[in-house]
């Protein structure tokens, strides 16, 4: 018989969804576990961009000196729209009072281990799911493998499934690990670092005739840009050369710093939701339950949005036995999933070029962007939606 621990909630997936719910379910003294199959060093080494809502650094101030996002961080009150050569500057303060942080989501993450460690948290790197049983019981099971394949269970109050968009746990929610709404769209993102100090104080989201460019940026010394691209485009097939080349013919009108390219990658757009978040004692948070195209920067704010959820659902759950904030979870969790989902999907179909568009599609394209940034009505929507709506 295998070995069998108890905990009141086991949490799978050790990334900021998974992280963060540990941490606050801690505060109000709930006890869990959280697995992920990835070592630390993976975890904290692999780079990911991030840009993060004033709600989300808020909600990771709870962090205390842990959190580095406002002193590490960047915070920006706008970006650029670029499009027939001319730049046109959305200011989120002016608008919505809001900003955003421009915070790498592997540095968050730092932050979120070494707080949690020093809690002393149950946090088990290089431990996998196998599968999930009895979600319908009040004892729901995670079957795990450690490194050396040495299988055991962890017996909880309830299961969450933060395993990202390979999720091992959405199938005992769902039914299948694929059942749900999905597009997949017809580019990909051509990223870049490189040695170069930054192109632009804020970001520039730059629509131009031969497809899409964001210009980002990451420190004083390193920047970090996209272009748009072929999903099929191998990352290594390109000179430096062709890679400026591709990137200054994006952005009209803007001269770029270039330096030394040291990382290259090529990054597929799907949207997806989940048919089912929540089933029984256990429920998806984050990439698990969904994904989004990267324009609208949604990503790891939407994962600490369903967290928000869940913590409060949990915590009448455990500490009141009141299941009504658990069943209406999914609900409640969708109204902002599908928000999210709409903004990221305009966000990208307004400034990518298909690769079937015809001189009217670009020219109602044009007319689109013109509508939003010579409206007051047009520019708060984008910097309301862009800064993060409340949080529950």
């Amino acid at each position: 018989m295998p070995l069998t621990e108890t905990t009141r909630v086991a949490i799978v997936g050790a990334g900021p969804a998974g992280l963060l719910l540990s941490h606050l379910l801690a505060e109000a003294g709930i006890a869990s576990i959280v697995i992920d199959q990835r070592t630390r060093e993976e975890i904290e080494t692999t780079i990911r961009a991030g840009i993060l809502e004033q709600g989300t650094v808020e909600v990771l101030d709870a962090l205390g000196d842990f959190s580095r996002a406002r002193t590490v961080g960047h915070r920006h009150d706008g970006i650029e729209l670029r499009f027939g050569g001319e730049g046109h500057r959305i200011d989120f303060a002016a608008s919505v009072g809001r900003g955003v942080w421009l915070y790498p989501q592997h540095e968050a993450l730092k932050d979120l281990i070494a707080a949690r460690l020093d809690a002393g948290q149950d946090i088990r790197f290089g431990v996998s799911a196998q599968r999930v049983e009895g979600v319908d019981t009040e004892r729901p099971t995670v079957v795990i493998a450690d490194a050396e394949g040495t299988v055991s269970e962890i017996r909880a109050e309830f299961v969450v499934g933060a395993d990202g968009s390979r999720s091992v746990v959405r199938p005992a929610v769902g039914g299948s690990s694929s059942e749900g709404y999905f597009r997949e769209y017809p580019f990909a993102w051509f990223g870049i670092l490189c040695e170069a100090p930054p192109s632009s104080d804020e970001l520039i989201y730059s629509n131009s005739p031969d497809g899409f460019a964001l210009i980002s940026q990451r420190s004083a010394t390193v920047q970090r840009m996209y272009f748009q691209c072929d999903p099929d485009a191998d990352p290594d097939a390109w000179s430096e050369a062709e890679l400026w080349d591709a990137l200054q013919l994006r952005v009209p009108g803007t001269t770029l710093n270039e330096g030394p390219i040291f990382q290259r990658d090529v990054l597929r757009f799907r949207s997806f939701v989940a048919r089912e978040l929540q089933r029984g004692r256990a429920a998806l948070v984050g990439d698990a339950a969904h994904t989004v195209p990267p324009t609208g920067a949604k990503g790891m704010n939407l994962a600490v949005a369903d967290v928000i959820l869940l913590d409060r659902a949990l915590r009448a759950l455990l500490l009141e036995n009141d299941e009504r904030l658990v069943e209406t979870y999914a609900e409640t969790a969708s109204q902002r999933i599908w928000k999210a989902q709409h903004f990221s999907w305009w966000m990208t179909s307004m400034l990518h070029v298909a690769p079937d568009a015809s001189e009217f599609d670009r020219k109602r394209q044009v007319g689109e962007l013109t509508s939003v940034v010579e409206s007051e009505a047009g520019r708060a929507y984008l910097a309301e939606a862009y800064t993060g709506w409340p949080l529950a």
